[in-house]
């Protein structure tokens, strides 16, 4: 007799012709929520919108700085569990979901060439 399998429901995703989710849908104000309510529409706010996504592309520009300087390093990193690893850093993929790695050192080995998952991490840190 064969075993039943239970189906698992994903949300919808974006409209095939769009390039996102709809920015007024309760779905994307809970997973990208902003500091500051952008529905309202007075001065002071949409001036504190600007330096917010000021600063957030300074610091998006400082991370992907950080990969292109952790290129070919023995790069430290520190995942959830206490695990730590270290391994030397090729490369990672346009969404930043996954790093590319070469001699993983993990506790039960090393491991040639490897992914780690970036939601699985804590932290990195390597030497300049």
């Amino acid at each position: 007799m064969k075993t039943p399998v239970s189906v698992l429901r994903l949300p919808r995703g974006p409209e095939p012709n769009s390039r996102g989710f709809d920015p007024n849908s309760p779905r994307y104000i809970a997973l990208c929520p902003t500091t500051i309510p952008a529905s309202q529409g007075n001065k002071a706010d949409s001036v504190n919108l600007e330096e917010e996504q000021q600063l957030r592309s300074e610091l998006r520009e400082c991370f992907l700085r950080s990969l292109i300087a952790m290129t070919d390093k023995q790069v430290h990193f520190n995942l959830y569990e206490k695990v730590q690893v270290q391994a030397k850093f090729g490369a990672s993929d346009i969404d930043v979901l996954n790093f590319q790695v070469s001699d993983l050192q993990t506790p039960l080995g090393v491991q040639k060439e490897a992914l780690l998952r970036c939601q699985d991490m804590i932290s990195y840190s390597f030497h300049l």
